[in-house]
């Protein structure tokens, strides 16, 4: 999770370590080509995000209470990265490293031309996103009593700083078609359910999220440069194709987040020291590509 405008907030709780298995070769391997420099690793902190959705081993030793369903919840802000911070089934196409990395959906090689031509001609009202790019989308969400608002300083306030946070993310191939899937369908227009903010929806079908114990995210942050703040993820593990014009509009219309571009990557998380362990209970998820753990 990104924007600038973020309170910072030391937040970790201490425990007891639950833990899997050392790392193979091959990951090791692979662990050194999709990872930054790895050179002093930071210490102290807890789980770290963005990670690896199909890997469950983790050996971080904080661990804290996983945060309620998004409708217990006020969604506090909505933003974007350009190129998945996660990597996943549908979307483990490696981009490169730093910033401007991350992971690509698996079908960005195959669109048509159609699909790859720019409506705008390079100047519409949502910057750092063209078609055939991939977005991994935040919803963001706070126990705190707040109104959705600029940047993830929204999700707390004065009298509510240790906010408990919750994050859906929904990963998206961005292309030129009225019949994909429109960003707009998912923004947030004052909807209130049980005195709580929430968005219009959140995307379906695209696999069952897997839940795990992370950090905020963002480019700022590395493996050396660790984020303080705890986070429940939900990480939806298959893309979906999203109109590039519906960002368009999205912008223009003068969103309540005041989102105008997509953000940049924090390096995907590899360190097993910096990662929590998934739970084993989810042997079977339904994705595309069945992951089975015996």
């Amino acid at each position: 999770m990104l924007p600038k405008s973020f309170v910072s907030v030391g937040v970790i709780a201490l425990a007891a370590a639950l833990l899997t298995s050392v790392p193979s070769k091959a990951e090791s391997v692979q662990h050194e080509l999709e990872s930054g420099d790895d050179a002093g690793l930071c210490e102290g902190f807890g789980p770290q995000a963005p990670r690896d959705i199909t890997s469950f081993e983790g050996l971080n030793q904080r661990i804290f209470g996983q945060a309620p369903a998004p409708e217990k919840l006020n969604l506090c802000n909505i933003h974007t990265h350009t190129n998945a911070e996660h990597k996943g089934p549908g979307f483990a196409v490696f981009a490169g490293h730093g910033e401007h990395g991350g992971y690509q959906c698996n079908g960005s090689a195959g669109l048509t031309e159609a699909e790859l031509e720019d409506p705008s001609g390079g100047h519409g009202a949502f910057e750092g996103v063209k078609p055939g790019d991939t977005i991994e989308v935040h919803w963001v969400f706070s126990s705190c009593d707040v109104k959705p608002g600029q940047g993830l300083g929204s999700c707390l306030t004065e009298s509510c700083t240790n906010p408990t946070l919750r994050v859906e993310a929904q990963t998206f191939l961005v292309v030129n078609d009225p019949g994909a899937l429109d960003f707009t369908d998912f923004n947030y227009r004052g909807e209130m359910r049980g005195k709580l903010h929430q968005p219009i929806a959140l995307p379906k079908n695209t696999g069952t999220p897997v839940v795990y114990s992370g950090s905020t995210t963002g480019p700022k942050y590395s493996q050396a440069v660790c984020s303080p703040l705890q986070v429940t993820w939900s990480v939806r593990p298959q893309c979906a194709k999203l109109d590039i014009s519906s960002l368009h509009r999205w912008a223009e219309n003068g969103n309540i987040f005041r989102e105008d571009h997509s953000h940049g990557v924090r390096e995907l998380v590899t360190a097993p020291e910096l990662l929590s362990p998934i739970e084993r209970n989810m042997a079977e998820k339904s994705w595309d590509d069945r992951l089975r753990v015996e």
